[in-house]
């Protein structure tokens, strides 16, 4: 396996994880749980999946895709009275599904050349670095107002032995 196909395997890997993580967060909430947020300075969990979406497919899916950048990032983040925990959970999966195969179907050279996204200018390793790193950190920001919410142990990892010391 060369470099970029370990890259792109690992950056899919970490969506997959991210997604899995928001899926298991969300299972017990109530839609209404969704616009609740915990202070004025911060987002309700609706807002951040929106967020996530739209980060997403400015980076990965129209930047590195090559596709229109049709974001309204202001949007994402204005407070709504209701959210749909069906509809928001499927427009997250449609999107990493997207985001993934953008990132399965570019070449050597596609990770190697300079885009403008935002403000930044940034390779495409970087642009993939930035959404995974983007969608684990928010990932994190779910879990943690969930965990306030409900009041109990998410269980990511219930089923793995994470004291297992590392061995080549």
């Amino acid at each position: 396996m060369n470099w970029k196909d370990t890259f792109i395997d690992n950056c899919c890997y970490r969506l997959d994880e991210s997604q899995r993580m928001i899926h298991q967060a969300l299972a017990d909430l109530e839609d209404a749980q969704l616009a609740v947020r915990p202070n004025e300075v911060s987002n309700a969990l609706g807002n951040q999946l929106l967020h996530l979406c739209g980060n997403m497919r400015q980076y990965l899916i129209a930047t590195l895709g090559a596709q229109a950048d049709q974001r309204d990032r202001d949007a994402e983040f204005s407070p709504q009275a209701a959210f749909s925990k069906k509809n928001l959970l499927k427009q997250l999966d449609q999107t990493i599904a997207e985001a993934q195969a953008v990132l399965r179907s570019r070449t050597d050279a596609d990770f190697l050349t300079t885009y403008k996204v935002q403000a930044y200018t940034l390779s495409g390793v970087g642009v993939a670095l930035h959404a995974v790193e983007h969608c684990s950190y928010h990932t994190g920001q779910i879990a943690f107002w969930v965990k306030q919410l409900v009041e109990k142990d998410l269980g990511f990892y219930a089923q793995v032995d994470l004291n297992q010391k590392h061995h080549r």
